[in-house]
């Protein structure tokens, strides 16, 4: 399979764009209503690829990153326990880094580092309300609390993403389980989407995301880091990775391109990935698939941005395509942030 790159018919599946829950920062403009509505994945499109093209400018966010706090301020916000950084992650590093490499806007993604913790993201959430989007940590404790938790990071601290890490559940248990089932019906009634991390393999935790999406059609899911899928090396990878791109049948299942240096093989600037893009690409549809984040201590973040034009090429991704990849299709599922 490497290197050879298939003839892609373009998907046409119509993708589900839940309805932002909070009015948009200031300088926007919003097309949103103030209550709560569950939208149904046949019945709301997403924009084509030639609307986002119309912008003379487009912007390029990052659609998974983490930021955590530097020594001084672990002060106010501490780390969890055997947690603690050994990297520089706080949120005045990382605007410059976006800074440098030109990049607009990011969704945070809350931190091991603090684990249930989101004080200190929320803080960064408030003091860069256009410039930063959260993603919050979903607690499956078997006391049940986490549904509430989650409705307070959405409701009161304005979070607009949660995601699913199946090693936080109790020992022995699925995601699938009824504090599971009730996180991720509540999250479709929230209209935010619901990330997987399945680190050890997606065929561990394939079932449950099959389970979860059928049960809950409602609920928007990004699988994060090409759902841990390498390019495949054996009939075995290449299985899964069929499955992978098979849950393109679930209308509501987007996947983020993202943690490059996770999923290939080779060093930087990761060309063993073009055929695995265009495969997805193809099969998803380029308004299903989020762009590539950049990570600071691999190959430095803006020359990690500098890759994906590689990439795309490889990939033989359109202009467009790789427009919406870059920033449209995570701002249309995210209506209304990323204003200046």
């Amino acid at each position: 399979m490497a290197g050879l790159l298939i003839p892609r018919a373009r998907s046409t599946s119509i993708s589900l764009l839940q309805t932002a829950l909070f009015s948009p920062p200031k300088g926007c403009i919003s097309s949103t209503k103030k209550s709560l509505i569950r939208a149904s994945p046949i019945t709301m499109a997403a924009s084509s690829a030639s609307q986002v093209s119309s912008s003379s400018t487009p912007q390029v966010i990052d659609s998974h990153l983490h930021v955590w706090a530097s020594p001084e301020e672990a002060e106010t916000y501490p780390y969890f326990p055997g947690q603690e950084p050994t990297l520089p992650g706080n949120v005045d590093f990382l605007l410059q880094c976006m800074g440098e490499a030109g990049v607009d806007g990011a969704l945070i993604v809350q931190p091991i580092n603090h684990k249930f913790d989101h004080s200190y993201v929320t803080s960064a959430l408030r003091k860069y309300p256009s410039k930063f989007v959260g993603c919050c940590l979903a607690d499956p404790a078997e006391d049940g609390n986490g549904v509430k938790k989650l409705k307070d990071l959405v409701l009161k601290d304005g979070y607009r993403a949660v995601r699913f890490n199946p090693y936080l559940w109790p020992a022995g248990q699925k995601m699938t389980n009824d504090i599971g089932k009730a996180m991720f019906s509540k999250a479709g009634d929230l209209g935010i989407p619901v990330g997987f991390m399945c680190t050890k393999g997606l065929g561990l935790h394939l079932s449950e995301i099959k389970q979860l999406c059928t049960e809950f059609p409602s609920t928007v899911v990004l699988l994060d880091h090409f759902g841990f899928c390498k390019p495949p090396l054996n009939k075995e990878e290449d299985e899964i990775f069929s499955e992978l791109l098979k849950l393109s049948r679930l209308p509501q299942v987007y996947i983020k391109c993202s943690a490059l240096f996770r999923v290939s093989r080779k060093p930087y600037p990761y060309m063993d990935l073009g055929n695995h893009v265009a495969q997805i690409v193809s099969d998803f549809g380029a308004n299903r698939v989020i762009d590539f984040p950049y990570v600071v201590n691999e190959c430095g973040y803006k020359e990690a941005k500098e890759a994906i034009s590689t990439i795309a090429n490889q990939a033989q991704l359109s202009p467009s395509e790789l427009e919406m990849i870059m920033g449209g299709t995570v701002k249309q599922l995210f209506q209304g942030q990323w204003c200046s």
